[in-house]
This record gives structure tokens, C-alpha cells and sequence, in this order.
């Protein structure tokens, strides 16, 4: 009986109310609970074998690959388990579609204030695993801001509880915050709570052309410092240009609008409305199947510098004020990363990192995903040895084959 068939026939008698399959040439379960979870983990810890975790799988390609003994689809934890509405939080199961989980938090006006890529289809679990984010972070903060509780299962099948259910809980480690961006290498997150925000009644969109990214920096400082309701601003570069994305939460009354127009005015450009469509262009960049797409950070001073730079590579990008920014450049036939090297030599000079989430082929490796300074590395496999002994979750997706 090969390795594959005995772990599939283990598993089934261990989990009678699970969903234990094949798929891959592998044993893949789907548990419906935390304790379910529980039991795999402490069977392939016994074992030493190693799980991939999966969700929806939109960014299963994220990290390096990942080449595991069971596969552990998380999409069967679904369902909002509690909406306390009158604090402001929610605990939802990790495999629930993101956007399913804003619609039933919507009956009552309110919402995680995020907005991840691919909102239908993505999980909870998975947008935490990644740290996936997006313009809206101007105003509410990062996701890491916005979890004041988890219920992890660990390697070794240990159920541990972070943070709370209410806002102001202070009891215990914040281990929540080390899981968001651990791409499952140290847990596996089944519950999330979220501190929510009401939903804004009154948004309006506006864009701002320019054929030099330059000249948008002053204007974007302007509304910085201005008074001005803003929810989210986004710089964009393509084939047309260079565009600021403006999203306004005021009413009406406020005159806002009126406002931001003098602003674009008195940097002698021209505010023009757009579609809410435009708030999901990052999308786009993951499209083109011959594309390197990669996430940089950088400081928000140095953001128009880079985006110049993007252009003159060859490349489009969409960035967040705040200094991230994703970019994809083209590499016809699969054959060159000159523009991503390039990127991230000049970004690395000035403090910054670029990190590669999609290549052009999935078998094509010829640059490493990630680099990372030399004094962090060995701290963060100490992290993972202590989590993770045996090296069961996830192994080797992330920065340096942790």
C-alpha cells in the first residue's frame, strides 16, 4: 500500500464526518470544525508528514511552491459564527468567502474595513495567510489592525485562542498579528474576530490624469494634509499615463468634492468622476499569464520615483499611498526578469524590498521570489522551529524556504 492510500484510509477512520478524498495523487480532507483540524494535524505530526493548506486557492501560486503529503481544504469552515453588532466585531469561520461574509455583515451596516483582491472567491483565512490588502488602507489601517482575535490549530494539534471578542481585550500574546502574512507556515487559522467599521453612505470616485508621475506628488501631499473625508487614494501607471485615485466619503453637503476640485485645480490638473470599478484594476495585473507580478514597499516619498521607474522598465503598476505597490512587466517567451531584478536592486539601495508573487510560468524559478536582510532570517526559522519542529505546515513557502 503506497504512503498516499494508507494516510487516505487513516484519515477517513479518524474523521467519519469529513470529507477525505483524492486529489493530485494525494489525500485531501475538508474538516467543518476546529477540532476536526485538530485531529489532522496531530496525525500528520505523528507521522511526519506535511499538509498544504488550501483555501479558494487564489494565491495558491503566491511563495514558493509547496510540495506536501496531504492537502487540507479549509473551504468546508465557512459561516459568520457571531455578529455582536452593538460592539462593533464579528467572529467568522476561515474558509468563508470575503465577500460572503461583508454581505451578512452588511444587514446591519457594517463591514471589515479591507478591500483583498478577488473578494468573491478569496477566504478569510487565506486574505490573513497573505496580508492581502488594499487602497482602503489610508484610512483604516492595515488587516493586522483590524483582527482582535484568532483560534489557531498548531502543528502539534494544539487549539490556542489570541486576543478576544471584544475591542479593548488585552489579555494574552498577540499571536493573531505573528499569523497575518505567515503565509500557514505557523498555524492554521479556523476563526477569525474582526473589529468592524458601519459602512460609508456617501462615496463618490474621481481620478486625476498627468504624463508625469511627478506631477502628482505634490497633489497627493495636498490631500494628505488637507481636512478633506478621505477613504482611499491609489496611484495607477499603464500605457495612458499616470492616474491618482480618489475616493471620497462625505456627504454631499460637506462639499467635499467642491473642495478637492480647488486642491486639483491649484496643482493646475483636472479631477474627472470614475467608476468604483477602478478600486479592483490590481486585479488586472495578475491577468496577463506572461507577467511577473510583484508587491514592493517603499516610503511614500519615494513612491512617484518608483513608479516613474516601473514605466521606464517596461512595466504597470498599482500602489497604495502609503508606499506599496504592485507591479507586473511582461516576459514574452518566459525568458527574463530584467525589469523585476532591476526594481529590486534599486529598491533594496533605498530601504525598500520587492517580493515576486506570480511568475510567468509556475515551473519557471530563475529568480528567487524573495531576498531578506541576513540579521531577520535566522530569527524567523527560530520562529518556525519553535512552531513547527517537524515542518509540517506549509513547508518552504515562505522568505527563504522557511
Amino acid at each position: 500500500m503506497t504512503l498516499a492510500a494508507k494516510s487516505l484510509e487513516d484519515l477517513r477512520s479518524l474523521l467519519p464526518s469529513a470529507t477525505v478524498r483524492e486529489r493530485e495523487g494525494k489525500p485531501v480532507t475538508s474538516p467543518q470544525t476546529t477540532e476536526e483540524v485538530a485531529t489532522i494535524t496531530r496525525y500528520a505530526n505523528a507521522h511526519k508528514l506535511s499538509i498544504e493548506i488550501l483555501g479558494a486557492g487564489t494565491k495558491r501560486g503566491w511563495g514558493n511552491p509547496v510540495t506536501a503529503d496531504l492537502l487540507l481544504d479549509t473551504t468546508k469552515l465557512t459561516g459568520v459564527r457571531q455578529h455582536s453588532w452593538q460592539d462593533l466585531t464579528a467572529t467568522v469561520a476561515a474558509g468563508t468567502p470575503w465577500a460572503t461574509m461583508q454581505r451578512a455583515l452588511a444587514q446591519h451596516n457594517q463591514q471589515v474595513a479591507l478591500d483583498p483582491l478577488w473578494p468573491e472567491t478569496a477566504t478569510v483565512g487565506g486574505i490573513i495567510a497573505t496580508n492581502d490588502s488594499g487602497a482602503w488602507r489610508l484610512k483604516y489601517g492595515s488587516l493586522r489592525d483590524l483582527i482582535i482575535g484568532m483560534t489557531i490549530v498548531l502543528a502539534d494539534s494544539t487549539i490556542a485562542k489570541s486576543g478576544g471578542k471584544v475591542v479593548k481585550n488585552v489579555a494574552g500574546y498577540d499571536l493573531h498579528k505573528l499569523m497575518t502574512g505567515a503565509f500557514g507556515t505557523l498555524g492554521i487559522i479556523t476563526e477569525v474576530t474582526f473589529r468592524l467599521h458601519p459602512i460609508p453612505q456617501h462615496t463618490q470616485t474621481f481620478t486625476v490624469d498627468a504624463g508625469q508621475a511627478e506631477q502628482l506628488e505634490p497633489l497627493m501631499a495636498a490631500i494628505r494634509d488637507s481636512h478633506l473625508l478621505v477613504e482611499a487614494v491609489q496611484l495607477r501607471g499603464d500605457g495612458y499615463g499616470f492616474h491618482l485615485d480618489i475616493q471620497l466619503s462625505a456627504h454631499p453637503e460637506a462639499r467635499h468634492a467642491e473642495l478637492l476640485t480647488k486642491t486639483v485645480e491649484g496643482n493646475r490638473l483636472t479631477l474627472k468622476p470614475s467608476s468604483t470599478e477602478i478600486w479592483r484594476v490590481r486585479e488586472v495585473l495578475f491577468a496577463n499569464d506572461n507577467a511577473f507580478v510583484a508587491k514592493c514597499s517603499t516610503l511614500p516619498a519615494d513612491l512617484t520615483s518608483f513608479g516613474e521607474r516601473v514605466m521606464s522598465l517596461n512595466g504597470v503598476f498599482v500602489a497604495q499611498s502609503i508606499g506599496t505597490m504592485i507591479t507586473s512587466f511582461d516576459a514574452p517567451g518566459h525568458t527574463t526578469g530584467y525589469g523585476v531584478e532591476t526594481l529590486r536592486a534599486e529598491m533594496e539601495e533605498r530601504g525598500g524590498s520587492l517580493s515576486i508573487l506570480k511568475y510567468p510560468n509556475p515551473s519557471w524559478s530563475g529568480l528567487p521570489a524573495d531576498r531578506i536582510n541576513s540579521t531577520a532570517l535566522p530569527l524567523m526559522r527560530e520562529i518556525k522551529h519553535r512552531f513547527d519542529p517537524n515542518r509540517i505546515l506549509n513547508p518552504g513557502r515562505f522568505i527563504g524556504g522557511i
